[in-house]
């Protein structure tokens, strides 16, 4: 079969059926020329999934009117940059935020714009926020109705009014798109509960024994919450596929109906305003019986099939996929016709796993295999996120460094909560497995790096390493090739909290312990220099200013530096005759440094930029306990 004849015979059946009238002669002109030039990409990727299918034709034409529909309206004013290629500057830095954590609702986090510009930020994704069940919702992640923002932070237009606020000064929104599961208590899900055979088509309904015969082969995501990846459903006496939480049904992908009516709540998404869909739970939206039923050749399909739809209706909007998998199956989603931009798990784990072990070995050889992607796409590199941390790197390289993957993530959980004796951390073990003892780890950045228990212990000298770690993070993180994306209250040296242990629908879910509400007091001590909080929110924005003061940090080449230490951690960026060398010291110990810098940097002399010290390399050759360098041209 010739694919290409065949898609371009099925787009010129479809453009005859399709009702362009309501769209003005421009705006009908400028769609056919993206459905010319986009729907082979879409029709190649749709084919594998569902050329078996009688009605595809049918179900192409709905998708097509829905995308011509979307055209109708109106979104609120893109940004000025219209850079195709935005997302390699060095002018960007993220925060994520949860509407309510960090505001009380949509309309005053238009107040703390002030404060993203100030700290230097144009990228800000606002954690789910639409309609889901009271109580637990897996913190926004059990969505009800993608089309309707939960009441408690406001409306579709304060929503719309926030994007344009946005948008005026320059920052891009980014959303969730969550395409695996809805909520059990979504119109889909509800009709299917009420026995609608068209809706239980839209989730994975099955009898006890299929389920057991899935289950033989998929992992437990939430083992302390629930055994196994199905729910009963004793109303129907049938089990439905539920991944997550037993309030998540995952969505039948193999219905090219689902398909169809994802995308079209993806394009409401996109209505408020959004220039960043973040790819919630990618992995996991293809299944087949036998797999593990996660990163399945067919999820790429998918995902390809969702970015021509993107490329047709909205080109200026990407995609950022969240693949907490392995560092291989990651970087498999990361391309110009998938995702755009991807977070970069792996760097996160391994900066962790070296400050406990001080050691960057494993850090080194993870990050050599694993840090290129294609061109024009981006890493989004960030130190702590909403979720917890897992352990995640290929088992092949730690064995060839003599380090036995399982008892090391054992250690790492021991270290990361405070059970292994002179841990400097305080955090919270996650979904602890009860049957292989497998678990992730919960807390803020600062707790984590040991703020917290060096501020119980009233230790000066631990209260400087911690601040010293976090420095040493946040200098790899903002130097490396990407989007340095932090996490509300990171900026602000916020401690674990643990009031979600008083409440009922949180206190089986660790996570709450590093997502606090914050309050003018957080901030006011974030502006006292002579508190911990104070020194770290100061770094902080001394490193974002440096960074966006230096086009040296958009530099495409990236070479990782040996420096003759497993203690140190090295790096070069260069474009043209400009070179940029990071060097860590990740322990609390002097380091000599083996080789001479000159020759490396290509200069007798080199400025620090983040003291405007000059150094003379021929005789620099020993760097502080957890310094951290960021070395040009003097």
């Amino acid at each position: 079969m010739d694919i290409t004849f065949e898609a371009q015979k099925t787009l010129q059946r479809l453009l005859a059926e399709l009702d362009f009238s309501q769209l003005t002669p421009q705006k009908k002109s400028i769609l056919i020329q993206r459905l010319t030039n986009g729907f082979q990409a879409l029709f190649n990727q749709l084919f594998p999934l569902y050329g078996q299918r009688f009605d595809l034709h049918y179900h192409l034409k709905v998708l097509l009117q829905s995308v011509i529909d979307f055209h109708k309206k109106k979104c609120p004013a893109q940004i000025k940059d219209k850079s195709a290629l935005w997302f390699e500057s060095n002018q960007n830095v993220g925060i994520a935020v949860y509407v309510d954590l960090l505001a009380d609702d949509l309309v005053s986090l238009i107040e703390k714009i002030p404060y993203f510009e100030a700290l230097g930020i144009n990228y800000v994704h606002l954690m789910p926020l639409y309609l889901s069940p009271e109580g637990n919702s897996d913190g926004g992640y059990a969505i009800s109705d993608y089309r309707t923002v939960s009441p408690k932070l406001g409306t579709n237009k304060d929503l719309k009014d926030l994007a344009s606020a946005l948008h005026k000064k320059g920052i891009r929104m980014v959303l969730d798109f969550v395409f695996n599961h809805t909520s059990d208590e979504h119109r889909w899900a509800q009709a299917a509960k009420a026995g609608d055979q068209e809706y239980q088509d839209y989730y994975y309904f099955m009898d006890e024994q299929d389920a057991m015969e899935y289950n033989q082969t998929v992992r437990e995501i939430f083992p302390q919450i629930r055994r196994g990846s199905f729910t009963y459903l004793p109303e129907l006496d049938r089990h439905v596929w539920t991944t997550f939480n037993s309030f998540q049904w995952d969505l039948n992908y193999s219905n090219p109906a689902v398909f169809v009516a994802v995308v079209e709540e993806m394009l409401h998404l996109i209505l408020n305003g959004c220039d960043v869909l973040r790819l919630d739970a990618l992995a996991f939206v293809w299944k087949e019986k036998g797999t593990v039923c996660e990163n399945l050749p067919k999820a790429h399909n998918l995902i390809k099939a969702f970015k021509a739809c993107l490329d047709i209706a909205a080109p200026h909007v990407v995609f950022k996929s969240e693949a907490i998998v392995h560092p291989d199956d990651v970087n498999k989603y990361i391309a110009t016709d998938e995702c755009t931009l991807s977070y970069n798990p792996l760097m996160m784990a391994l900066l962790w796993e070296s400050l406990a072990t001080r050691q960057t070995n494993l850090l080194y050889q993870s990050l050599e295999r694993s840090f290129q992607i294609p061109e024009h796409t981006t890493w989004v590199n960030y130190l702590r996120c909403h979720d917890d941390i897992g352990w995640l790197w290929d088992d092949t390289i730690s064995d060839r460094l003599g380090i036995d993957g399982i008892g090391h993530r054992h250690f790492l959980n021991q270290f990361y909560t405070g059970q292994f004796a002179g841990s400097f951390a305080a955090g919270v073990p996650f979904q602890e497995n009860p049957v292989n003892g497998d678990c992730r780890v919960c807390g803020t950045l600062a707790s984590l790096a040991g703020v917290e228990n060096a501020i119980a212990a009233d230790d000066p000298l631990l209260l400087d390493h911690a601040i010293k770690r976090i420095r040493v993070l946040n200098g790899i993180n903002f130097a490396m090739p990407g989007i340095p994306l932090l996490y509300q209250g990171d900026d602000l040296g916020v401690l674990n909290n643990n009031d979600y242990l008083k409440d009922p629908t949180k206190v089986d879910d660790s996570r709450w312990v590093h997502r606090k509400k914050l309050t003018k007091a957080d901030f006011t001590l974030a502006e006292d220099i002579n508190t911990p909080q104070g020194k770290i929110a100061q770094l902080i924005r001394e490193m974002i200013q440096i960074r966006k003061a230096n086009d040296i940090f958009a530099a495409k080449s990236f070479e990782l530096i040996s420096l003759g230490s497993e203690h140190l951690f090295a790096f070069k960026r260069q474009s043209g005759d400009n070179v940029l060398l990071v060097i860590a010291n990740i322990s609390e110990h002097h380091v000599p440094i083996t080789p001479t810098l000159d020759g490396l940097i290509g200069n007798k002399t080199a400025m620090n930029l983040l003291n405007n010290e000059r150094i003379d390399l021929s005789s620099f050759s020993l760097i502080e306990p957890l310094d951290l360098l960021w070395l040009t041209k003097a």
